[in-house]
């Protein structure tokens, strides 16, 4: 039986500085919005009234929450998203991704790592962001949901995640990969495989109605019921509206949470959130800014810190 925690108590976010709509990232996320109804800097003021309440309810609830600042220059827009940049593992390594936006390739910070090593043990760091040079991406967990305990990474395939590099991923750190391809009701590819699935400890909540491969979605169904995990679906409107974009928490009490947005958790039905009860708390928090015009949710903002400690 592996000993490797799938959830964790300590969360790394970034505060953002210059939070807002990012043209680069709109072309492939569908999930993003661009209107005239707020100023630049409204979105980015409400952007960061959004971050410090969401951090006050998972730091409320007892989850270690890491806040580093964002640089005010340059100006990234993204940087409320740390968990597409880097990854921390519980044999002490840090991966960092190659990301397919330029402007997101400037959140990648040494400093961040650095003070990560103050408190945690860095043993090693792979770097796959030279990849960008040959416009191969694979964005940190949002092109991965990484079941840890089974090692296995499940990852829908889109211009943000090459399957050359999955594999690549898998070699290095041990894991098998889990490949499909995954489309909106428009017929798009997804960006991201976390916007359409979530990984707990005892469960999953996805949206196979994305996968229109129906070998594919009985292969991931296999994987579910292999290594135990309830199946909690949702549907494409519910994904639209991120239920998708989930993560399961731990508090320094031993209680788990699964923190989502307060869109997303409305958008779930009764049926659902009670489904969820059975495994786990709920925590969810208004985030309505960040999702319009940075097409993200609550499991984009928290990058998970497995690194043993000092």
């Amino acid at each position: 039986m592996s000993t490797t925690k799938q959830i964790t108590s300590h969360i790394l976010m970034v505060r953002p500085a210059n939070f807002g709509y990012n043209e680069q990232t709109a072309v492939n996320n569908a999930f993003q919005v661009q209107d005239a109804s707020l100023s630049p800097q409204e979105i980015s003021q409400k952007a960061v009234e959004e971050f410090d309440t969401f951090v006050l309810r998972l730091r409320g609830k007892g989850v270690d929450v890491i806040v580093v600042d964002d640089t005010p220059g340059p100006a990234k827009p993204d940087a409320v998203f740390p968990n597409n940049w880097a990854t921390f593992h519980e044999d002490g390594r840090v991966v960092t991704y190659p990301m397919n936006a330029p402007l997101r390739r400037l959140e990648r910070r040494e400093d961040i790592l650095q003070l990560l090593a103050e408190r945690f043990l860095i043993t090693d760091h792979l770097r796959f962001e030279h990849h960008e040079e040959m416009e191969l991406f694979l964005e940190g967990t949002g092109s991965l949901i990484l079941d840890r305990p089974n090692r296995l990474a499940y990852a829908c395939l889109s211009p943000r995640t090459d399957e050359g590099l999955l594999d690549e991923f898998c070699q290095a750190l041990g894991y098998q990969k889990v490949a499909f391809a995954a489309v909106d009701a428009q017929g798009r590819e997804i960006y991201h495989t976390n916007v359409m699935m979530a990984l707990g400890q005892d469960f999953v909540v996805i949206c196979l109605e994305s996968v229109p491969c129906l070998g594919s979605r009985k292969r991931l169904l296999q994987h579910f019921a292999d290594t135990g995990k309830d199946v909690i679906e949702i549907s494409l409107p519910q994904m639209m509206a991120f239920a998708g974009n989930m993560l399961q928490v731990l508090s320094q009490d031993g209680n788990t949470y699964l923190a989502m947005s307060e869109q997303a958790y409305h958008a779930l039905t009764d049926e659902q959130i009670q489904h969820i009860h059975r495994y786990t708390n709920i925590l969810y928090s208004p985030l309505y800014t960040i999702e319009k015009y940075g097409g993200g949710s609550a499991r984009c903002m928290m990058a998970e810190v497995f690194l043993p400690e000092r």
